[in-house]
């Protein structure tokens, strides 16, 4: 026992433990889903989008699960949910249709997400045609 009337091995083993044990049930941080290309393409009044985007997925824990257009503002104009995982398809690409602009557009941000850290925080800028 110490002065003070505790068990100073005892405090230091549940430290080591709680720490050890934080560890543990942390999420793994991996890489963002990288957008590798993206076009488009204007169908009378809508656009389509292509986009080929990479990502380590590792099966339904985590995996690259969407991407959306954004306007040069952070809009979202357009979303394209992804509902399965692509480990053995990398890079791959998926196209969204019927995606309306505002008049005048001359630039979107292409974003991707994956389904355990969200939102990447790099977007892809893309000039349109």
């Amino acid at each position: 026992m110490t002065a003070s009337g505790g068990c100073g091995r005892y405090s230091a083993a549940m430290r080591y433990l709680a720490l050890f044990t934080c560890l543990l049930t942390a999420p793994a941080l991996a890489d963002a889903p990288m957008i590798e290309t993206a076009t488009a393409r204007q169908s009378g009044s809508s656009w389509s989008f292509s986009v080929t985007l990479s990502h380590p997925d590792t099966g339904w824990d985590h995996y690259a699960d969407g991407w959306r257009v954004l306007d040069m503002d952070g809009k979202e104009l357009g979303l394209r949910v992804l509902h399965h995982p692509h480990e053995q398809e990398q890079p791959f690409t998926r196209s969204l249709g019927s995606v309306t602009l505002p008049d005048g557009t001359a630039q979107v941000q292409i974003q991707a997400r994956c389904n355990t850290e969200g939102w990447s925080e790099v977007t892809h800028v893309l000039t349109l045609p």
